[in-house]
């Protein structure tokens, strides 16, 4: 069955970055406008090449810390575990490291070809926008699609050729190989924390220090060439929205591969003792979720390559189109993928069973769509309530903006709710002992349409760099609404694209949970039926102290995050405000700015922000786990591990809350301000537009959720996903 599976992963994988390539090639041989479009659209290229390299040099430094300090953890601080898939602590440590450093390098190469290819993809969006929008529109998907189809792409090669790797030199059992190739989850999501939070401060500095200089005191549009943190803006929604969401799914495919391979090899295991064997054997149940996860990404292509409008169309339904061909296709593979690799004559229903699984991962992305697009579309009631409260100022619009995002926590949860009680009581009635991995199949159908997803988000960055090219170039004002059309949709792909990285981070986080309570139990020799280790007693005071440290961690972590960018935009600020004093000209258009220094300031000053929340985000579970496992253990030897449970499911609770409300607040916030701008707003009869008090407050409300949309909440997804894998790596030290 190896023999059959690897290959097809493998080779599913490779198609799909040949497609990319292809896709790739197509957009770079489109038009690339004026020469004036083209001088805007190098310099956001160059300032996005240079954050990210530097960016990167950093994270390079820290991973290689990290990489040395997992190294001597296993290599010699913990003794070598009879359970242990190999046979000293140094290979153990070897295999597990060697994962790490892979993930990472992984992670970083696919967050940076994304932003390749999208900062090359805005020029050419913004000149086919001069005579045609459904050009327009495919360029900007496609150019996003390159990214969506590499990130998970590269995340199916990775897990499937490491495992490959990992059997060839060590011939372990296939059910222990996940065990050593947990890291790789692990630096995916160490990567993508950094990824996101570097990104995340550079763009919504940049973003707020342009909007409150160039919109609110100097009055001038949003892209105005006279304002010198415009490029900096534009280079920002490169670095956070291509490159970090980029790692982000990246880690979230990855781990969630890893932690489903984990739950598929125990349950099979489990069923072989029970003389139930499922008819593809061990190795068939845990390679199923690289398996449909490469059949979601056939289905993505062909989504893709669907997409096309008319002149006076609407872009975001042939973007839902494209979608719902995604999700029936990624169903149909999963009937195969159940079919073919979790029959089991025992148990002849069991197929059919973990398939209804997939539909309602499927199912559930669906909905965060919907109920992401109700909170952040301004067709809808919430955001038609925070621009009527600018009517009356600021402090209204954003009392009505934290109202919002608050209430818009309700609806999310309950999908979660409903989509784990029954994907766990289907995967339970399928077969003994199978509720577990039926909440990771509702996982893998979740992500299923990942690939589409990322190509939607992607879309957005590039469709607004589009419309500031077009802007700041002087094209005719018919151009510039074609531009804004796609922005518009862009900002609600954007927001989709965070709601679904939410419900998926809750799903995964319940998997990865799970896999870590099995991992602890079978480090701790338990035996089926045994109630070593089957729950975390929340009554027992250090496991209530440990959950208390999670919630603390998810709100301290925002804090920093949003801290971070309220510094960096003060320095934006004050360098805008200096270059017009210092060149008068610059309002009277006879003096060019020097977007080169507000570039590299904004630059600096995120590198410098993101280190902190980021080791605060990564230091706390490992500090929590020894602390508990040294000095508060009182001879129980799982007190450490239950605690690190308990501080991995509270904070991923807290954080799923937390992070609904910052993403959607925000969005609602952006949206209220862009429907003032369009001209539809009337009050009594008359247009409440651009310049007017409503359109003022809406600015100030709108750069009050910039860091809550774009930095705090996609950090806290990428935060969620870091607590479940770095307990699954380190659960071993804790005991």
């Amino acid at each position: 069955m190896q023999s059959q599976l690897i290959p097809l992963i493998i080779g599913i994988s490779v198609v799909s970055l040949a497609v990319a390539g292809w896709l790739a090639r197509w957009v770079l041989a489109k038009d690339t406008g004026t020469k004036e479009m083209q001088a805007i659209s190098d310099a956001i290229k160059e300032g996005a090449e240079a954050f990210l390299r530097r960016q990167n040099r950093t994270i390079i430094v820290l991973a290689t810390a990290l990489a040395a300090v997992i190294f001597l953890l296993y290599g010699f601080v913990r003794g070598h575990h009879e359970f242990d898939p190999v046979d000293s602590r140094l290979a153990m440590a070897f295999w597990i490291t060697f994962s790490f450093v892979l993930g990472a390098a992984c992670s970083v190469i696919a967050g940076y070809v994304g932003m390749w290819v999208s900062i090359r993809t805005n020029i050419r969006t913004a000149s086919a926008a001069r005579t045609s929008l459904n050009d327009a529109l495919r360029i900007a998907l496609r150019g996003g699609a390159v990214s969506g189809l590499f990130v998970v792409a590269m995340s199916l090669l990775g897990v499937g050729g490491l495992y490959t790797i990992v059997q060839y030199f060590t011939r372990v059992p296939p059910g222990k190989i996940p065990l050593l190739i947990v890291g790789y989850g692990f630096g995916a999501s160490f990567v993508a924390l950094f990824a996101q939070l570097g990104g995340g401060i550079y763009t919504k500095a940049a973003d707020v220090g342009a909007d409150l200089v160039g919109k609110v005191e100097a009055g001038i549009p949003e892209d105005d060439p006279r304002n010198p943190a415009v490029i900096a803006d534009l280079v920002g929604d490169n670095v956070g929205d291509c490159a970090g969401r980029g790692a982000d799914l990246f880690e979230s495919t990855a781990a969630e591969n890893i932690g489903a391979m984990i739950l598929g090899a125990t349950l099979a295991m489990l069923a072989e003792k029970a003389s139930m064997p499922f008819s593809a054997g061990i190795v068939g149940v845990m390679l199923f979720p690289l398996v449909a996860r490469a059949f979601g990404l056939l289905a993505a292509i062909v989504g893709i390559l669907m997409v096309k409008t008319t002149e006076d169309g609407d872009p975001m339904a042939a973007l839902n189109r494209g979608y719902a061909v995604t999700a029936i296709l990624a169903i149909a593979g999963f009937g195969v993928s159940t079919h073919w690799l979790l029959a089991n004559p025992a148990a002849p229903n069991a197929w059919w069973m973990f398939f209804l699984c997939g539909v309602i991962g499927v199912l559930t992305s669906w909905a965060f769509v919907w109920i992401t697009q109700y909170y952040t579309e301004y067709r809808y009631r919430p955001v038609r309530e925070i621009a009527q409260a600018s009517l009356t100022g600021p402090a209204t619009n954003i009392i009505s903006g934290i109202a919002i995002g608050l209430e818009c926590t309700l609806l999310p949860t309950l999908t979660i709710s409903v989509a784990i009680l029954s994907s766990y009581k289907l995967g339970g009635a399928a077969i003994a002992h199978g509720g577990l991995f039926g909440t990771a199949v509702a996982t893998m159908g979740m992500l299923g349409t990942a690939a589409y997803i990322l190509a939607m988000d992607t879309f957005g960055p590039i469709t607004d760099n589009a419309g500031g090219i077009v802007e700041m170039s002087g094209q005719p004002e018919e151009i510039r609404k074609k531009t804004d059309r796609l922005d518009s949709v862009g900002n609600t792909t954007k927001a989709l694209t965070k709601g679904y990285a939410i419900g998926s981070a809750a799903l995964a986080a319940f998997l990865l949970f799970s896999a870590y309570m099995d991992e602890v139990r079978l480090y701790l020799g338990a035996e089926e039926g045994s109630k070593v280790f089957q729950s975390v007693d929340i009554a027992k005071p250090e496991i209530f102290v440990g959950g208390l440290l999670g919630a603390m961690l998810v709100f301290f972590f925002s804090a920093l995050a949003i801290k971070a960018v309220g510094r960096a935009a003060q320095a934006v600020i004050e360098d805008v405000r200096a270059q017009f004093r210092e060149k008068p000209g610059i309002m009277e258009g006879t003096e060019k700015p020097d977007y080169a220094r507000c570039v590299d300031l904004v630059t600096a000053s995120a590198l410098r922000q993101m280190v902190l929340p980021g080791i605060v985000a990564v230091g706390a579970p490992i500090a929590v786990g020894l602390v508990f496992r040294m000095f508060i253990h009182d001879g129980d030897r799982t007190i450490a591990a239950e605690a690190v449970a308990a501080m991995l499911m509270v904070g991923t609770i807290a954080g799923i809350l937390m992070a609904t409300f910052l993403n959607n607040g925000g969005g609602a916030w952006d949206n209220a301000k862009k429907f003032i701008e369009t001209g539809e707003f009337v009050v009594d009869g008359r247009i409440v537009g651009k310049r007017s008090e409503a359109h003022k407050a809406a600015v100030v409300g709108d750069t009050v959720g910039d860091p809550f949309k774009d930095t705090a909440g996609p950090s806290l997804h990428v935060l969620i996903k870091l607590l479940a894998t770095i307990t699954l790596v380190l659960a071993p030290l804790f005991l």
